[in-house]
């Protein structure tokens, strides 16, 4: 069975950029995201890193750190950086996982049990390695988005959704369609209208099942 959202993220330990990484110790009580590629030294992926690498203040703002996987050697990873700054403009400073032996690969159910890399292979081999996951302080999987290899991330969603999950974590809130920070947000429907009141204030009741509200501030 696939890895769902609210499972907690398997935990790892691997060789990386930064040095050997046990995920869960990494992550510590901040938000975490990880990216997978299949190889590196390939286009899409190398613009998806660099706008991860231009966006590192935005990631720092919202207490979260970013860990790259892709199924190469670290001595390759810190070759591809070395491209991926040159692109980007800007310092490539997250940690990049080895994952030559698949393992975090088939831990989060990218490959199949049976996956291994062939002499000469192509991204073709390892095309599915393609998941981002945003993993939560309590180290739950709090959403995945998976792209094929033609498709390059939209880095303003990944961002918008890391606002919404932080926005509704441990509130009797959800966010509305297209939501972004500073727009209201929907009330639980777990409170009936008079303990929306009286934690919120205001609510616009669009339906009886439909009530917005303001943003609470964290």
């Amino acid at each position: 069975m696939g890895l769902r959202i609210n499972d907690v993220a398997p935990n790892f330990t691997a060789d990386s950029t930064a040095g050997k990484i046990t995920l869960h110790d990494w992550i510590g009580d901040s938000y975490a995201i990880l990216f997978s590629h299949p190889k590196d030294f390939t286009p899409v992926c190398t613009t998806e890193f660099g706008a991860v690498a231009k966006l590192a203040s935005e990631f720092a703002k919202r207490k979260t750190k970013v860990m790259g996987i892709s199924v190469d050697s670290v001595d390759d990873h810190k070759k591809w950086k070395r491209d991926i700054e040159a692109f980007a403009g800007a310092p490539a400073d997250f940690p990049i996982i080895d994952d030559t032996s698949l393992k975090v690969a088939k831990l989060y159910d990218m490959l199949p049990a049976d996956a291994y890399l062939p002499d000469g292979r192509t991204p073709a081999h390892s095309a599915t390695v393609r998941t981002v996951f945003i993993i939560g302080p309590d180290k739950k999987i709090r959403l995945t988005m998976t792209y094929p290899m033609s498709i390059g991330r939209n880095f303003a969603e990944i961002l918008r959704a890391l606002d919404a999950i932080q926005a509704t974590d441990g509130v009797p809130i959800a966010t509305p369609a297209n939501w972004v920070p500073g727009q209201d947000v929907i009330v639980a429907l777990s409170l009936n209208d008079s303990q929306a009141k009286e934690k919120f204030g205001s609510v616009d009741i669009k339906l009886p099942y439909l009530r917005y509200v303001k943003a609470p501030r964290k």
